[in-house]
């Protein structure tokens, strides 16, 4: 069971997060629109500024919680990794949005539209595993 705190931790965080970002601001926890945010012309939001510094204080947060970083083990290479990078975006602006807006609060806001953007998501996802075994890439 103690293998499934920091899953249940880190999840309970990213609700807690939207909830406030939601209740405090008016505003969705989609991180591709947030960042996003973070690079349009203007000043930014601080919410976007802080949101983002909270994604990348959050691993070294972790590591100071749990001393050190879990054991991650990435097996494709660069290339095929910064392709997966430049598809997630494109597929996050055709979607008006990300696994974040639209799985987490998207989903529990009943929005008909993240209902059908999440169901996209994981038929993908599953498809794209059942071809990938079956090309023998798994």
């Amino acid at each position: 069971m103690a293998i499934y705190w920091p899953s249940l931790l880190g999840g309970a965080a990213i609700g807690l997060s939207a909830t406030l970002l939601m209740l405090l601001n008016g505003r969705v926890a989609g991180v591709s629109g947030i960042l996003s945010g973070v690079w349009r012309a203007g000043t930014p939001r601080l919410a976007n500024l802080a949101f983002v510094a909270g994604l990348v204080l959050g691993p070294l947060l972790y590591r100071v919680a749990f001393g050190g970083f879990p054991d991650i083990r990435v097996e494709a290479s660069l290339p095929v990794l910064v392709l997966a990078g430049l598809l997630v975006g494109y597929g996050t602006r055709l979607g008006s949005g990300c696994t974040s807006g639209h799985g987490v609060v998207g989903l529990a806001r009943l929005s008909p539209r993240s209902i059908a953007a999440v169901a996209v998501f994981l038929g993908t996802a599953i498809a794209t595993v059942a071809v990938m075994r079956l090309a023998g890439a798994s």
